[in-house]
Formats: C-alpha cells, structure tokens, sequence
C-alpha cells in the first residue's frame, strides 16, 4: 500500500512515522507547502518527497493521509473523493458548516471514504469509560464533566487560522462526549474568558471557555477548556452516575496537587502536550485507517460526525458572543441534512 501524507508538521510527522512501521505498508509519499521540510522528514524516513499536491495525485498512491492547517482541508478532501482515494484527515473538516457540508457532499457523492482523526475515541481510558456507561455499570447517568487544558498557547500566528477555543479545542471534547454517551446534544450556555494575553482579545479568541450542555437523555454535562494551565496538560472526564462515577485521564502524571492531608503526592512528571498525552491513541486511530482502506473494517469516525461536533462547537461560539442559550436546532446540519 502506498500512502501520501500531506501536511508534515508535529502531527504530520508522526502520522507519517505510525504508517513507516505499519508491515501493510509498503511506501509513503510526503509534501508539505514548505519543501525543504518534507524533504528533511522523507529523508529521515527513506521515503519520497513530492513537490507539491499535485504529484501526490498524479503519481499515483493508495489512499491519503490529510495534515495541513485547516484551511486547505476541505478542498483536499474533495480533490481525494473526485480522485477515488479514501482519506484519512485531522479535525475539523473546514471552520465553518458550508465548508463541512460542501466536503462530504463531495465525499458521498464519491462513495469514498473520509475517517476523521478524533483520536481520543482510541484512547484507553475514554474506551473503558464508554464500556462502563453502555453496559449500565454507572447507573442512570446524571452527571458529566469534561475539561481540556493545554499547558502553554499556541503560537500568536495560529490562533486567527483557529476558529477559536470552542472549535479548536474542546471540539474534541463534544465529539468524545457523544461517542462516551451514546447521546446528542440539545442546548447550550458557553461563555469565555480573555483576561489572559492580548493576543487572544486581539484574535477575537477567548484563553479561557466553559460550556454547560444539555444531552437529549436529561444528562446535563459541563466542558471546560484553557490555554494556560501551567501545571502541565490536563484532559479528564468524569462521569456520574446513580451507581457509580468513574473518571478518564487520572494517573500518575495528571497535573494536580492535592491539598488535603492525605491526598496523593503531585506528579513528578505531568504531561505537557496532547502528542504525549495521546501517543498510543494516535497510533491506533493510523492503524484503523489502513484497516479501514483495506476492507478489514468499517469505518470508526466518518465525516458525519465530525460535523455533529462543529455544530456543537458552533453553537457554543454562537452562545458565547449572544450570550443567550443556543439549541442545536438553530445550527444546520442535523441529521438528514443532504
């Protein structure tokens, strides 16, 4: 199998070092729109660097491996689907609803194949929180929190290319809510913070973010989200139940310090970014693509619901900037949407 990667920054260069190892397989094609850096990582990998797009395509690969800034997704994903090639893409599809829904069109019009890379869907510990909610070992589920916290910003020139906390950040969290759940979002009250750097007031972002969100079971659930969590890179979920309440993304190295006299000692090394926090994860969601591409199974995160996430995160922008409640349904692209 012959795969192209497009995009080779942080997470380019590690989907592409997942595939070099992956025995199905056989060559890799790299670009990047600054070449001198797909060439340094196809030389480091012996495998080929490509010009440009264009060479991907017209050279001839088995399937395509999407990892550009977000911009360009969209239309990277329709030129795979016109081209026939399953494609693998990081979140989200575009930044806004026409984008995303111009791009599956696209790909069902095709029949193609677009898995998304929500890669926490193929972490250890929200897999196991999702067993315990389905088979009913928490009881009715009344209570759900989630959180992410990026220890440091990105970089001032990312956060206008972003689309913002809710869409850049804790999309992950709405997409793994449902998947942890089984259920859909109805409404939501999200505010935010900038009381952090300038730079996020001067991109119109928010540093801090908090979203409260109603399921359509009655299960009320809370997302919260910084980009300034000094103690190091903190994702967790909780989940309360009348049974029982079981949380993701407590170990050894969360960053919290108890103040109780008896709690547990701070961690000696915290996590201090997403590709270490979900190395294992990333791996595995790269080793179901090739399976995917190969007919081995179906399809684990397709571009439907990708959008389902964005349309929650759309509605918590929405609700922040009116500052008014916003239910899903004032946000197109619901299910049956063409």
């Amino acid at each position: 199998m012959r795969i192209g990667v497009i995009g080779t920054g942080r997470i380019g260069t590690l989907h592409a070092r997942t595939l070099k190892r992956h025995r199905e397989v056989g060559s890799l094609i790299l670009t990047d729109t600054d070449p001198a850096r797909a060439q340094a990582l196809a030389h480091r990998l012996g495998e080929t660097a490509a010009p440009g797009v264009d060479e991907i395509f017209r050279w001839g690969v088995d399937a395509v491996v999407i990892t550009t800034a977000t911009a360009a997704h969209a239309e990277l994903i329709g030129r795979a689907a016109r081209s026939g090639l399953p494609v693998f893409c990081e979140k989200p599809i575009a930044l806004d609803l026409p984008g995303t829904l111009h791009a599956l069109a696209e790909v069902e019009t095709a029949g193609t194949v677009l898995q998304m890379g929500f890669q926490r869907r193929f972490d250890a510990g929200y897999a196991g929180a999702r067993e315990a909610v389905r088979a009913g070992r928490l009881g009715r589920l009344h209570t759900v929190r989630a959180l992410t916290c990026d220890q440091s910003p990105p970089p001032v020139e990312w956060l206008p290319l972003s689309g913002g906390l809710f869409r850049d950040t804790l999309i992950h969290d709405f997409d793994v809510l449902r998947w942890v759940t089984g259920g859909e979002v109805t409404d939501v009250y999200a505010t935010g913070s900038d009381r952090g750097p300038a730079m996020f007031r001067e991109a119109g972002d928010v540093d801090t973010g908090a979203a409260l969100l109603t399921l359509d079971d009655g299960t009320l659930a809370t997302a919260t989200a910084t980009r300034l969590n000094g103690a190091g890179y903190d994702v967790r979920m909780e989940l309360a139940g009348e049974r029982d309440t079981v949380v993701v993304g407590l170990d050894d190295r969360t960053p919290l310090a108890s103040t109780e006299p008896t709690g547990p000692p701070p961690a000696d090394k915290p996590w201090t970014g997403f590709l270490e926090r979900f190395g294992p994860a990333y791996e595995a969601e790269l080793n179901a693509f090739v399976e995917v591409v190969r007919g081995e199974r179906p399809n684990p995160c397709d571009g439907r619901e990708a959008l389902q996430a964005l349309r929650i995160a759309e509605a918590c922008e929405r609700s922040r900037r009116e500052r008014r409640p916003v239910a899903l349904a004032e946000v197109p692209g619901g299910r049956g949407t063409p």
